[in-house]
């Protein structure tokens, strides 16, 4: 059904308070560039404020900073972040429960929660354990011995390898695979003998994980994501990775084994970091590092081998002088070399 709020029950909503009209009757949201009559929006960028005079949505979110130009809006902190509220509030959609639907196959020794929906095609191992309201799409595969939370939303072609732990409010998203074996082997002459990978994966509460990405099971212990981490589609974590609390791992990062990163860490897209690594808390690596030695907490690094952030500008700045300024070093190596022999013969 469609939603309708007026803009102070929006406020309300976000912890804001209005400007203009609080009666004001809103149906939808849209771009600043887009918006129609009716709909609300925001303003997160202070380089975009003239759009705000010109837009033709009804309101607009934005800081008590901003230039409202006399329209009707809401005043908040942290205008991108009510927008996300306001988006996961208009497009809500009511949970329906499915059950076991036809098709879906059901192991021995398997328990579940109320209001399951488990869609055909779906492989449930012996000895799962689900929780409450979980939704397991199609040709998902829990091997034995996984265990869901509550909340749980793996999508279709998702597999969880055996013994894998997945806490509540946990989603997954399409083809990726978390508990695969490590990639571990030990030399054996001209060949490799594979090190057996007997330890299983972890991932806590709130963890979001995109398609097509692959978290590695220890080789003996744990591989661990911790609470309210959001992982990106195509991100490689290996075995015995220790990943803390409300990290953010965007597209292509791959983290090689027994690395561990703190509270609040972000990797951009490509990012790579060798093995045995400590990344320290609230660190931040830019897209396309390669990350060679431990980092510091807050420390922000940039580059191949990454160094930190401002190091790298200024680098930076510099490389595209290199051809000049070897000119002019080699100048002046010829002109210390005629002042040397100069001085020579003087000398003797």
């Amino acid at each position: 059904m469609p939603i309708t709020k007026t803009l102070q029950e929006l406020a309300e909503h976000l912890g804001g308070r209005t400007m203009g009209d609080p009666s004001l009757i809103i149906t939808g949201l849209g771009t600043l560039d887009n918006a129609q009559k009716g709909q609300i929006t925001f303003l997160a960028n202070p380089k975009y404020a003239a759009k705000v005079e010109t837009t033709s949505a009804s309101a607009i979110v934005m800081t008590a900073a901003a230039n409202g130009f006399g329209r009707n809006g809401i005043v908040v902190t942290n205008p991108h972040l009510a927008f996300a509220k306001l988006l996961a509030l208009f497009t809500h959609r009511k949970r329906t429960t499915k059950g076991i639907m036809t098709g879906a196959f059901i192991g021995e020794g398997v328990t579940m929660g109320a209001e399951v929906s488990i869609y055909p095609g779906a492989y449930i191992g012996d000895g799962v354990s689900i929780g409450d309201r979980a939704t397991i799409h199609a040709n998902v595969t829990l091997y034995e011995g996984v265990s869901l939370g509550d909340d749980v939303t793996l999508h279709a072609s998702v597999s969880v390898r055996e013994g894998s732990r997945i806490g509540n409010r946990v989603t997954i998203h399409n083809g990726s695979v978390i508990g695969g074996d490590g990639f571990g082997y030990a030399p054996d002459g001209d060949g490799w003998f594979k090190i057996p990978q007997v330890g299983i994966v972890i991932i806590e509460d709130d963890v979001e994980i995109g398609a097509n990405s692959t978290i590695d099971r220890a080789a003996l212990e744990t591989t661990h994501i911790g609470q309210g981490t959001k992982i990106d589609n195509l991100v490689q974590i290996a075995h015995n990775c220790q990943i803390g609390d409300n990290c953010i791992i965007v597209a292509q990062a791959g983290i090689a084994g027994s690395t561990k990163l703190g509270k609040h860490v972000t990797l951009g897209g490509q990012v790579a970091i060798v093995d045995h690594l400590v990344i320290g808390d609230n660190a931040m690596i830019s897209g396309q590092s390669g990350v060679f030695n431990n980092v510091a907490s807050g420390a922000v690094m940039s580059g191949t081998p990454a160094i930190q952030h401002q190091s790298r500008l200024k680098s930076a700045a510099v490389f595209p002088h290199l051809p000049e300024m070897r000119k002019t070093l080699l100048k002046l190596r010829n002109r210390m070399t005629q002042v040397e022999e100069r001085l020579d013969t003087q000398g003797n």
